[in-house]
């Protein structure tokens, strides 16, 4: 596995569409950060900025640990819109595959993404939130590692 976004320290730009139910796709601008710690902690922040729109931006924080060698990881997440949220993702040959939930969240909301890779600086991400069964809403974007 050649995994370079979440696997190293970096700066990745984002842009895409966003689309919640019963409305048309926004676009969508972001910045995701990643940096590591000593005892193989990630730390990765994410904004999504909503371009021509009123909505308002999301934040994510993001901190969680796995080891080198396994090919899973779990994470704790704090999500503007979500609040307090817990994770697994896995690793796979080409793409990097997340599902979360939220914590004691009446709304029962969840939420996945999956990160395709095309190359050492460019991923294709789809991810999506649901509300119990019902998705309510769902984001298609490419992640481009700045290379300084």
């Amino acid at each position: 596995m050649n995994h370079t976004f979440l696997m190293e320290p970096g700066v990745w730009l984002l842009q895409g569409s966003w689309t919640e139910r019963n409305s048309l796709p926004i676009t969508v601008k972001g910045k995701v950060l990643v940096s590591w710690s000593r005892d193989e902690w990630f730390n990765m922040v994410m904004r999504l900025i909503f371009v021509d729109s009123d909505r308002e931006p999301i934040d994510f924080q993001y901190r969680g640990r796995f080891d080198m060698g396994d090919r899973r990881y779990t994470f704790v997440l704090q999500h503007s819109d979500m609040g307090h949220v817990e994770g697994e993702g896995w690793l796979a040959p080409e793409s990097i595959v997340q599902h979360y939930r939220a914590i004691g969240d009446k709304q029962r909301r969840s939420g996945f993404e999956t990160m395709y890779r095309f190359g050492d600086t460019q991923y294709y991400m789809s991810s999506g939130i649901l509300s119990g069964h019902y998705m309510t809403s769902s984001m298609e974007a490419v992640l481009e590692r700045q290379v300084s």
